[in-house]
This record gives C-alpha cells, sequence and structure tokens, in this order.
C-alpha cells in the first residue's frame, strides 16, 4: 500500500469509480475538493493531517469568494464548504479501512446549513402546467408526454434522457438505473401511459431514444436525443405559458412528484425508495411539507367547539 497522499488519492478515486460505481463526474468533483485540501496543508504524509490542519482549512474556505458572485465579495457558501468536508471524511474513512495511519473521519462535522428551499407551484399551477401543452402537432403531444412522465415517476431529468422508445407501456412500472448504477421501480400514471402512447404512435423516426427532437429542432438528417438542457428549457417555457411567475425545473416536477405522495399518507421511507435516494437523509427535506400539511389539519379540525 503507497503512503503518500498523492498516491492514495488516486486509490482512492479509483475505489469510489469501481467498487462504489459513482460516476464519473462525482470522481471528478472529488478529486477537485481533495486536491485544494491537499494543496493547502503542503504535506504528502496522511500522518500530517490533524484536528489543526482541519481546522485551518475550514477557516481559509470560510474566507473564500464566491466563485459565482465575486464582485458582490460573498463568501463560499456554508453547503459548498461542506462539499470539501464530505470529500475528506470519504477519503479518511478509506484511509482507516487501509489501515492506513491519519486523522479519524469522524472528528471532522460539518457545518450547519440553512434549511433547504423546495421548488414548488401550487396544485393549480401544476394543473396549468400539465394541461399547457395543448397543440395536437407532434411537439405539443411529445412535451404533454415529457409532463406527465416526470410527474407521474419523480424521475431526474437524466433519467428521463436516458429511456428508450421500447419502453413497455402494457405494465404500470419500469426499471431505471439512477445514481451509482443503483437500479429501481418507478411506476407509470395511466394518464403518463395514454400521453407517451400517443407520442410514440406520431413518431416517424427510427432514433431509440424515448424524447427526440421535432420539427424546427433538427438540425441534422436524423433527430437527435433530447438534452437535459432542452428538457429544461422546455418546461420552463411551459411554465410562463402557464402563466407561473416561480421558477419551474425538471427538479420542481421531482419534488412534486415527493410532496404530493406525502401529502396524501406515503410514508417517507417508500418516497426514499421511489426517488432512488440512497439515505434517508436526502429524504428528509420532504417532512417539512408534510408538517406544513399537519399544521394545516390542525387548525382546521382542532378546538372547534
Amino acid at each position: 500500500m503507497a503512503s503518500s497522499l498523492k498516491a492514495l488519492k488516486q486509490q482512492f478515486l479509483e475505489y469510489i469509480e469501481i467498487e462504489k460505481g459513482r460516476s464519473l463526474k462525482t470522481v471528478e468533483n472529488y478529486d477537485h475538493y481533495l486536491s485544494r485540501f491537499f494543496e493547502f496543508i503542503k504535506t504528502d504524509d496522511p500522518g500530517e493531517i490533524t484536528d489543526e490542519t482541519v481546522r485551518q482549512f475550514r477557516l481559509w474556505l470560510n474566507r473564500q469568494p464566491s466563485g459565482l458572485d465575486k464582485a458582490k465579495q460573498q463568501t463560499l457558501s456554508k453547503r459548498t464548504q461542506n462539499y470539501y468536508l464530505i470529500a475528506i471524511r470519504a477519503f479518511l474513512k478509506y484511509l482507516a479501512r487501509q489501515s492506513v495511519k491519519s486523522l479519524q473521519a469522524e472528528r471532522i462535522e460539518l457545518a450547519k446549513t440553512a434549511e433547504r428551499s423546495l421548488d414548488l407551484i401550487t396544485e393549480n399551477e401544476l394543473t396549468r402546467l400539465l394541461d399547457a401543452p395543448q397543440g395536437t402537432d407532434l411537439k405539443s403531444v411529445r412535451d404533454k408526454a415529457i409532463l406527465e412522465l416526470l410527474f407521474s415517476t419523480g424521475l431526474r431529468v437524466s433519467e428521463l434522457c436516458s429511456l428508450t422508445s421500447d419502453i413497455d407501456l402494457h405494465s404500470d412500472e419500469i426499471s431505471i438505473r439512477g445514481k451509482g448504477g443503483k437500479v429501481r421501480v418507478v411506476f407509470l400514471s395511466e394518464r403518463a401511459k395514454d400521453c407517451v402512447r400517443a407520442y410514440l404512435k406520431m413518431r416517424k423516426d427510427m432514433n431509440d431514444a424515448l424524447f427526440v427532437q421535432v420539427g424546427k429542432e433538427i438540425v441534422s438528417p436524423e433527430p437527435s436525443p433530447l438534452t437535459k438542457r432542452t428538457i429544461e428549457r422546455i418546461i420552463k417555457q411551459y411554465a410562463i405559458k402557464a402563466g407561473i411567475s416561480k421558477r419551474v425545473t425538471p427538479h420542481t416536477m421531482r419534488h412534486l412528484f415527493a410532496t404530493d405522495l406525502l401529502s396524501n399518507g406515503a410514508d417517507i421511507r417508500s418516497v426514499q425508495a421511489l426517488l432512488g435516494h440512497s439515505s434517508i437523509i436526502t429524504t428528509q427535506i420532504y417532512t417539512h411539507v408534510t408538517d406544513k400539511h399537519l399544521r394545516d389539519i390542525h387548525k382546521k379540525f382542532h378546538g372547534k367547539k
């Protein structure tokens, strides 16, 4: 086993890619965060990672300007700072498993962050959004299928882009390979199936992707699969058409899927499985919506004499 931080980092990155099944983007992010940490502590000895070196690095991070808003002299958000700490903790846990002497990962506590806000729209706005593609042309029918499928399944936009045109619409469920290569089952509503079926019936091309360019979008002999950016633009356009002033994204549809389930009595573990979250902590962001729902019920029904 190599003992230098540089060599250990490379082994760690290969470990999370191959054995943990993390995406290449995640591996790149870990590489970036760890490289900046190693540059700061100016040592290649894992034994020299101490409480004090981590404390000094956290001070340095906390004083770094935000890359998005340097003109306003804003510093890195606590959430961004935590990305560095999460990478360092994961690396230290790997060292411990390899019996390499260094700082215990448990000694690094994450910074407290403000509660994450959800991008939500009202039930009425959701109805207007889903009804916004009203034409009978291929683009309108395709876009209607996209919106209905996102709300029915809670798919990530990347997962939606990976769907193929041989989707089985005789079944109420499809298997999705999500983050880290993990497979989960998502379920199709009858409305979503009808919309996808109508769209596929109108398709004349031979592309394997489920959602492809149509009409003026096509710039080559054959239509290309829709990208994440294109789907984001499509949803934004229909939100404007529906008269929704809030920012609406594919992830908004995922939020709405989750909160709709919880508000109607689904348990959080089931929602975790349907969303494909590896940790229940990620799913717990939605419990605040349920808490509000319970408060509304309390106000409406309690103490009425």
